[in-house]
């Protein structure tokens, strides 16, 4: 089996929605292109490829992007060709690093592209998950707001005495988001859904998420809207009502945890045991080390450059998707000259490793590390 010792790009998978767009700018345009630098692929590869962007090209409403799906397809290395599903499957521990006990990806992200609400919604957990739906993983999220113009909103967690008769009667009236903290997000912000929140995202936004790899969603209410087939779309509403924990607060107005790098600046956004998410901008080159524990994901927000090896290099630019993969030793990412790249980073993280302790030795207090690490 060859090894995979260099970092590896995952093509995309555009999902459409009700709610979505047809311009995908500024990560990807109102039709995605082939890779700078990705190397030719087979007829068999093109055709499955062109399936996977064929939504977005057409000019369908995307209102997902989603990078590290079952379905996302490898360009680069010895997987090319391969679904990062089935890639699991034959490469497991060398591709996903020796702390991975699972059988898929564990990490779900996506880019969500909003013109309209999002329905009222809410995740189980785990436990909830195999009683409600065996077989499911449960959903805790973030959100990291990347745009949002002057009809962004957002709804995260129930208004203070709020208990589930009042959502059920709510939601059989389609006027659940009466009873929901609306807000205005802030570009950059981060936010933390965790199972159980009610939450609905509404139009004008642009944003990344990081989740479980699970799509188990319980739909509270949809507003009577018919979905793309031209029927009503199914809601969950006693699921639903079992998992909502109606005295969550909203984890939002989080600490801005930035700090300076040599490359240029790293900012621990949001991490749970799930999943791990930081914000770095690149001014520098980034001289970096592989984890033999894990395989870490690079998504490219803006700017262009290169990722290194001793084996040589490729190219990156903005709305790529780059897995680095456990045994890929020194690597270096390198922005192109007298520029910047800002990139998101995530992974499935030791907690006290990897957030609490550098937090703490810069001094950050306990309580605002509290409020970005979610146990």
């Amino acid at each position: 089996m060859p090894k995979l010792d260099l970092p590896l790009q995952l093509s995309p998978v555009f999902k459409p929605k009700p709610w979505g767009r047809a311009d995908l700018a500024p990560l990807f345009g109102s039709s995605p292109r082939a890779a700078k630098g990705a190397p030719k692929t087979s007829a068999v590869v093109a055709k499955k490829r062109r399936a996977t962007e064929g939504s977005a090209v057409s000019g369908a409403k995307i209102g997902e992007v989603w990078l590290t799906g079952d379905s996302a397809e490898f360009r680069t290395g010895p997987v090319a060709g391969l679904t990062l599903a089935e890639a699991s499957r034959e490469y497991g521990s060398e591709l996903h690093g020796a702390s991975w006990t699972g059988e898929r990806f564990p990490i779900l992200a996506k880019y969500l592209y909003t013109s309209d609400w999002l329905s009222v919604q809410v995740h189980p957990n785990d436990d909830q998950a195999r009683q409600f739906d065996p077989g499911n993983l449960g959903k805790c999220e973030m959100w990291h707001i990347i745009e949002r113009d002057d009809k962004a909103v957002c709804a995260l967690g129930l208004k203070a005495g709020t208990d589930r008769p009042a959502l059920r009667a709510a939601c059989e009236k389609a006027k659940s988001r009466e009873l929901l903290n609306r807000f205005r997000p802030d570009p950059g912000e981060a936010i933390f859904v965790a199972p159980g929140t009610v939450h609905a995202l509404g139009p004008g936004l642009i944003l990344f998420e990081a989740e479980q790899n699970s799509d188990l969603t319980y739909r509270l209410d949809d507003y009577g809207r018919l979905g793309l087939d031209g029927k009503a779309r199914p809601l969950h509403l006693d699921k639903g009502l079992a998992v909502t924990r109606p005295e969550l607060p909203p984890r939002r107005n989080l600490p801005l945890l930035e700090f300076p790098e040599p490359f240029g600046s790293r900012r621990y956004l949001v991490a749970c045991p799930f999943f791990a998410v930081e914000e770095w901008n690149l001014r520098k080159l980034a001289s970096l080390q592989g984890s033999p524990e894990r395989v870490e994901v690079f998504s490219v927000l803006s700017g262009e450059g290169r990722m290194e090896t001793a084996a040589g290099w490729l190219g990156y630019r903005p709305g790529e998707t780059w897995l680095i993969p456990p045994h890929i030793g020194r690597y270096r990412l390198v922005p192109q000259p007298k520029t910047r790249s800002r990139l998101l980073r995530f992974y499935v993280p030791d907690l006290n490793r990897d957030f609490r302790a550098p937090l703490t030795k810069r001094g950050v207090k306990p309580e605002d590390i509290r409020q970005v690490v979610f146990a």
